[in-house]
């Protein structure tokens, strides 16, 4: 039995595909049911149930499988503390991150934290909040980058920074004209949300308390990004809410459409989450490190007053 074998069928697990898992572990499709089938005739008991589509595992191939990620887990604590013992940091580490966040945040600390850390490797996916919990669970991730909270039992929150909300409004829209509005100021007929799916979504309709089916208007649009929000906005007579990191590098003619909340000032509170199991903890801390290390201090500033729910 080997670490490699037991890396394989927790991938097969988590694909319920040979091809699949194969991929995943870069090796070629015979090789993995190979492998697959040396271990089961070690252990003496089918681990998956290949007659049936996709292939699943058998009732003991359950609990073999769980006991195997246990083993993993383990092998890499035993790493982490002999690279500690060693001061190394190294390895590899798996990151999701939500796609409201990733074109902002990424950007500026990726090319700092690889460049120190040269021994690391980083991958990282764009994933809905959802998915990164339920990848932490599976542990096909390390870690994610998300708004909190999210109040997931064995999902362990730590929270980076709190980001303030602030309206973009249209030339043409009648609150244009205030300096500082309240979430009541805003007419939910002329409000562009971000597509279903986005925690964002959630969070704007919470913040100007919509319902579900928020308006009567002739023209609904939903969009798949803040820039397309943006650019609704300024050809329309209309109006959005974008995360302070989204409003950092615009020009100062963009920066003219924004509008400040009156305090309290509505947040979202950015946080790294891990599974409770979670193994790879000083890896983790040098990421968190590097992004606070790089996050503007007025984000950091930020005072958790009145936190937006997810």
């Amino acid at each position: 039995m080997t670490f490699t074998q037991l890396e394989y069928i927790v991938a097969l697990d988590a694909h319920r595909h040979f091809a699949e898992a194969a991929a995943q572990c870069f090796i070629t499709q015979p090789t993995l049911s190979m492998q697959v089938q040396k271990l089961e005739e070690e252990l003496g008991m089918k681990i998956f149930d290949r007659s049936k589509q996709p292939v699943l595992p058998t009732e003991p191939g359950i609990e073999i499988i769980e006991q195997a990620k246990k083993i993993l887990a383990e092998r890499d604590v035993l790493s982490e503390m002999i690279n500690a013992k060693k001061d190394l940091v190294k390895g590899e580490l798996k990151i999701g991150i939500i796609p409201t966040l990733a074109p902002y945040l990424l950007p500026l600390f990726i090319p700092s934290f690889t460049k120190k850390h040269e021994q690391i490797k980083l991958l990282v996916n764009e994933l809905t909040t959802n998915n990164i919990i339920a990848n932490l669970r599976q542990g096909k991730i390390d870690a994610g980058i998300l708004v909190t909270p999210i109040n997931e039992s064995g999902i362990k929150e730590d929270v980076l920074f709190y980001e303030e909300m602030l309206a973009y409004v249209s030339k043409n829209n009648a609150v244009y004209k205030k300096t500082y509005l309240l979430p009541k100021d805003i007419d939910p007929d002329q409000l562009l949300l971000l597509q279903e799916g986005h925690c964002f979504r959630s969070q704007m309709m919470q913040l100007c308390k919509l319902q579900k089916s928020k308006t009567h208007s002739h023209f609904e649009y939903e969009a798949g990004s803040f820039e397309t929000l943006r650019r609704m906005v300024e050809m329309n007579d209309g109006i959005t809410i974008l995360p302070e990191l989204a409003t950092l590098d615009m020009t100062a003619a963009q920066k003219n459409h924004l509008r400040y909340f009156k305090a309290p000032v509505p947040v979202r509170e950015v946080s790294i989450v891990t599974h409770r199991d979670y193994s790879k903890r000083r890896l983790i801390d040098e990421f968190k490190k590097e992004i606070l290390l790089a996050v503007p201090d007025k984000l950091k500033k930020n005072k958790k007053v009145t936190v937006v729910p997810v």
